[in-house]
């Protein structure tokens, strides 16, 4: 990368009306870690932070077509994948990454929003695994993600989803431990697991970490942090901005805040 050029994030994602999470939460995170955040929108959902009321898709070919015209125009230094949703989505996607075959991409399985809502239907799940997620630099689930990706029950710790998730094909794993006891994030690169810890923030709101943590990630991928470093940087811009949480906002989980804005 021109060390001239600011670096960039091309965030391939769903709109979330209120603000909290998806493309809106991708924008926020990648500046507030020193890149340029672009976007092909996959989804718009009308949500806020009590829920999600309804959700549309957008074609496939205007997936492409988003992807086509930024990349064409615009150098590309990673790719943040987040909700897809559906099969005809996921197809288009991985189309849209051939345009793109350099970029290092940061996957965030989406399945379920913070509020329960399936944001993932369940026949596209299997194109998720075959098409895109062995197309990922680094893949994020957290462990209930996780657990649906392997196909391992709820005794599975998170060693044993970081094995069966890098076997689908990623070239690192990071498992994510907001559900865990400890709260510390595990990351496996196929030789070494290494334990991520961070500022912890218990009964704080979570809404947005996801995807704040992994556009995160790809920003720091961006600026030329390698896997590891990606990971450890974005753990600590999530956990941070955790703890910034609105939840003066709305009448549920109020979203996360990068900016410190509270």
């Amino acid at each position: 990368m021109d060390d001239q050029r600011v670096p960039t994030v091309l965030s391939i994602a769903g709109s979330d009306s209120g603000g909290g999470a998806g493309i809106q939460a991708d924008l926020k995170a990648i500046a507030s870690c020193g890149a340029h955040g672009m976007t092909a929108i996959t989804a718009i959902t009308a949500q806020n932070t009590v829920g999600v009321n309804a959700i549309e898709a957008i074609s496939p070919s205007m997936i492409i077509d988003q992807i086509r015209a930024v990349a064409e125009d615009i150098e590309i230094d990673a790719v943040k994948i987040g909700m897809l949703g559906t099969i005809e989505t996921t197809e288009a996607v991985a189309t849209g990454l051939d345009l793109i075959p350099a970029a290092p991409v940061v996957v965030d399985p989406v399945m379920v929003a913070e509020s329960g809502a399936d944001l993932l239907q369940p026949d596209a799940r299997s194109a998720l695994v075959e098409l895109i997620i062995p197309r990922a630099t680094v893949v994020t689930p957290n462990i209930p993600e996780a657990r649906i990706l392997a196909g391992l029950g709820k005794e599975a710790d998170q060693t044993a989803l970081a094995r069966a998730v890098l076997v689908l094909g990623p070239s690192n794993v990071v498992i994510t431990g907001g559900h865990s006891t400890g709260l510390i994030d595990l990351f496996f690169d196929g030789v070494d697991l290494v334990e991520i810890e961070g500022e912890r923030h218990p009964g704080s709101s979570s809404h947005g970490s996801g995807c704040t943590h992994s556009s995160a990630l790809a920003a720091f991928l961006a600026r030329g942090q390698n896997p590891l470093e990606a990971a450890r940087s974005a753990r600590k811009v999530a956990s941070r901005a955790v703890g910034n949480g609105l939840d003066s906002l709305g009448s549920g989980p109020g979203p996360v805040d990068v900016f410190g804005l509270s």
